[in-house]
């Protein structure tokens, strides 16, 4: 989300925000010259804070907890983000301290950030300043409004790289084209498109790419990933969680949206999976008593691999996405170490990209096989495109 800060020399207020390709940063507004600076960071920060609750509601909608019932999770996010429509005013006539110091204080984050940016403006007191802040915070909501609709241009594109416990329908679509155009990854997946639908997607493609690569060569699909990884180190975990959940007959939004969903709750203190986490618990205290009882060197290392999430829970939508791409990609070098040429494709085709010389030609085989792979991949993930629905 947005941050904000003083910029001593010029005496300004800044924004600066991610783009998928980087941070970009521009002023917000001059402050008057009596604005000393313990009040000017004072400002940035409450605008921090506004913009982090305000981005809340866009990772954590509504529409992705468990309850809606009267004070429930699902409740309390429609009443928050329900709060956008109150900010400016909030912003411009904050509640202030009545004559015995008492302050009226809100339950909602979003709602009380921005009475403490107003009550800061209220100090200032210069309506230029005031105006300049309501137009920035007004941006910054409809920042939001934006991404929720998918449509990721200009301050919304800062949606690329945060992890959302939702995924966006036409994002979904859009990463699906954008795969269907190489299924071995696009960069415009991590620059142009929320990563949690982008990742929906590539759990879709994923899934075609292994039963490709498991019809070549005979290995299990969900086995497929962690094949790969015994030749050429690869992430295995996520990809082949994934591949086990799908073919269990999950589908790839549930499965996706549920491992970002448990590591946004760890990232918030929570423990996503109690009953998991007690059966890890129980299973590695049974390999301890198999293999490490008489060795506490064993029996640390066998502890210290017990994880409440496969996921980086700073950036878990991210880390999925970059995980299954790179599952693909294992299922290429499966279906490349075992597949011969389909005497059946179209080579004039396949062949018509590839440029050869003299010496070359055992590259120009690789392209071939590669494109073959890929054609194969566009195939599987067509005829299983209900499983995107």
């Amino acid at each position: 989300m947005s941050r904000y800060a003083f910029d001593p020399a010029r005496h300004e207020l800044q924004i600066a925000y991610a783009t998928g390709s980087g941070d970009t940063s521009g002023p917000v507004a001059a402050l008057p010259g009596t604005v000393d600076a313990a009040t000017a960071l004072a400002l940035a920060r409450e605008l921090t804070r506004l913009a982090e609750a305000a981005w809340r509601t866009y990772t954590h909608p509504s529409s992705a907890a468990d309850d809606h019932d009267a004070n429930s999770e699902g409740r309390r996010r429609d009443e928050e983000r329900r709060q956008f429509a109150d900010v400016a005013k909030a912003v411009t006539e904050p509640n202030l301290p009545d004559e015995a110091g008492g302050l009226d204080v809100l339950y909602s984050p979003l709602g009380e950030y921005a009475h403490r940016v107003g009550r800061i403006l209220h100090r200032i007191n210069d309506q230029t300043l005031t105006d300049a802040v309501v137009t920035e915070v007004s941006a910054e909501l409809q920042a939001v409004e934006h991404a929720e609709l998918g449509e990721l241009q200009g301050r919304a594109r800062q949606a690329v790289v945060l992890s959302r416990e939702d995924a966006s329908p036409p994002q979904v679509a859009a990463a699906d084209r954008l795969l269907h155009e190489n299924p071995l990854g696009a960069h415009g997946l991590f620059t142009d498109l929320e990563p949690t639908a982008a990742a929906v997607a590539a759990a879709h493609w994923l899934v075609a790419a292994a039963d490709v690569a498991s019809e070549a060569s005979g290995i299990a699909p969900v086995s497929i990933v962690v094949t790969a990884s015994d030749v050429e180190s690869l992430p295995h975990e996520t990809p082949t969680q994934l591949l086990e959940l799908v073919h269990a007959g999950v589908r790839p939004r549930q499965a996706v949206c549920g491992l970002v969903r448990g590591a946004l709750r760890l990232s918030d203190g929570q423990v996503p999976d109690y009953q998991g986490l007690i059966a890890q618990i129980a299973h590695t205290e049974q390999l301890i008593a198999e293999h490490g009882a008489d060795d506490p060197v064993i029996a640390a290392a066998l502890r210290n691999e017990l994880r409440l999430t496969p996921l980086d829970p700073s950036r878990p939508a991210p880390d999925l996405l970059e995980d299954l791409l790179e599952g693909i990609r294992a299922c290429w070098l499966v279906y490349s170490e075992h597949a011969e040429f389909d005497d059946d494709a179209d080579w004039a085709d396949l062949a018509s990209d590839v440029e050869t010389d003299e010496g070359q030609d055992a590259d120009a085989d690789d392209d071939l096989l590669a494109r073959e792979f890929i054609e194969a991949v566009r195939s599987a993930a067509t005829e299983s495109q209900e499983r995107l629905s």
